[in-house]
């Protein structure tokens, strides 16, 4: 069954000026989260990962009464804002709390997580 890990960060950590050049502590923190990726990877349970932009750059597109219009920045003002996201392949919901959970103890933020509906999607 496949999962969405949905990784989220304090919006008032993440500062657009500096999202370029992350801390030392990202950096490490980063580093154990890729040789974590690997591991999933040689047990084919690792699908894919990206980060996502800043917030400031994203567009958020709704329907309204004059339409469909397309809006600078995100769709709300939140505390914590959607970074990343990966995909997993596992066999179960306990699989993937138990890859979630690495993963935030390498991080320290939270993950969501959200079954990918498909044919073998029974939630």
């Amino acid at each position: 069954m496949k999962y969405l890990l949905l990784g989220y960060t304090p919006a008032a950590a993440w500062d657009a000026a500096t999202a370029d050049t992350p801390s030392e502590e990202a950096t490490a923190a980063f580093a154990a989260y890729q040789r974590f990726e690997r591991e999933l990877i040689e047990t084919g349970e690792f699908v894919g990962s990206e980060g996502l932009g800043h917030p400031v750059v994203s567009t958020t597109v709704r329907r309204t009464s004059d339409g469909v219009v397309a809006t600078d920045g995100p769709f709300a003002e939140l505390k914590e804002v959607l970074a990343s996201f990966a995909v997993i392949d596992v066999a179960g919901r306990e699989r993937a709390v138990e890859i979630a959970s690495r993963i935030v103890e390498v991080l320290g933020e939270p993950i969501e997580i959200r079954p990918i509906m498909d044919e073998e999607f029974t939630a």
